[in-house]
């Protein structure tokens, strides 16, 4: 009965760790966290800018890559907001999404 109650607490720890653990897929909860910083911070970024409308511009994070997406008016608006996500820590890697209206 020992035995068996060893393996289950084994397993169930296990399983602990394995469900906190990031994969290609997934982030761990602590990335996750993070990624919500640093989305949060961009945004932040984004809506006290004068060179972009953070109205127009979403913004994702996932493993410290960054996504921006959506419209702007011209290509330096891109570019500022591409800047600005670039510059706040913890931040490995922009991509640029955003469409510039024709």
């Amino acid at each position: 009965m020992k035995k068996i109650i060893q393996i289950t607490f084994i397993a169930l720890l296990s399983l602990g760790v394995v469900s906190c653990s990031s994969t290609d897929t997934s982030e761990s909860t602590g990335e996750y966290v993070d990624s919500s910083v640093i989305t949060s911070k961009v945004k932040a970024k984004l809506a006290s800018s004068d060179k972009v409308s953070a109205l127009d511009v979403k913004v994702k994070t996932y493993k410290s890559t960054v996504q921006l997406s959506g419209f702007v008016d011209t290509e330096e608006q891109k570019y500022a907001a591409e800047t600005i996500a670039k510059n706040i820590k913890g931040v490995q890697e922009v991509e640029n999404d955003l469409v510039v209206k024709n």
